[in-house]
């Protein structure tokens, strides 16, 4: 009896360790069918703006989706020119915000044909005061973007990336506030405002970013599609909104 019990636990023992063996061939056959897929981009729909999120390692997670959930929210309003949104990166692996978070880029803006991009969002990220400012091939990228687009907006440190790239010369513009300071040394002939959360001044608008990311996004709708439609999506969002009541700085 003891030796059909010995032999009825080898027999559960060597199944048990073919499966495993069987079941990680299977894995690898599934992962590498999986690495030779073509990279599907999103379906960017007609009559809407194109609204391109710049993301790297180290982009905080509050400045990419406070903006990002404002902007895709417009496709549920009527009546409106809505907003494509889309990430764009230099590089088709996914990228880690400072927080930890995982984000696979839609476009890489490094080898990928790209759409027409209407309106382009620069969220802070870790190294945006040392650097990401000396990546050519990054502020090369913006500069060429701006030349197109209707909007170029920032929040908190992603200020730094414009003014590297040269966009807020003549211009007036604001970033994290215990950042201002390092700003107006880093870029002594650029007019750094305190005391505001976000400044428009042309086709720019800069933040300070965190939470407030939300007011700056919220103005461009309004600014866009008018107070309802702002009001609307910030009620969605469950957050009271009146740009009255915002420190800001338009300038015209």
């Amino acid at each position: 009896m003891i030796k059909y019990k010995l032999f009825f636990l080898l027999m559960i023992t060597v199944l048990s360790c073919q499966s495993k063996k069987e079941d990680k061939g299977l894995f690898n056959s599934v992962k590498g069918d999986l690495t030779k897929e073509k990279k599907v981009f999103p379906k960017l729909e007609k009559d809407r703006y194109n609204v391109a999120f710049l993301i790297m390692d180290g982009t905080y997670n509050t400045e990419l989706t406070a903006p990002f959930d404002i902007f895709q929210h417009t496709i549920f309003r009527e009546n409106i020119k809505a907003m494509n949104v889309f990430t764009v990166a230099n590089t088709d692996k996914p990228i880690t915000t400072f927080e930890g978070m995982r984000i696979l880029p839609d476009f890489n803006y490094l080898k990928d044909s790209l759409p027409k991009i209407d309106i382009l969002v620069i969220p802070s990220a870790e190294h945006h005061l040392d650097s990401d400012l000396e990546d050519e091939a990054m502020i090369n990228f913006v500069q060429k973007v701006d030349k197109e687009a209707q909007f170029v907006t920032s929040h908190c440190d992603g200020a730094f990336v414009l003014a590297k790239a040269g966009l807020l010369k003549d211009k007036v513009a604001t970033t994290f506030p215990s950042d201002i300071d390092k700003m107006r040394a880093m870029f002594p002939d650029l007019d750094i405002r305190k005391e505001v959360l976000f400044v428009h001044d042309g086709k720019y608008i800069t933040s300070a970013g965190g939470a407030k990311s939300f007011e700056a996004a919220l103005y461009l709708c309004e600014f866009l599609y008018g107070k309802e439609i702002a009001k609307s999506l910030a009620g969605g969002l469950v957050i009271d909104w009146n740009v009255n009541e915002v420190p800001h700085l338009v300038v015209k």
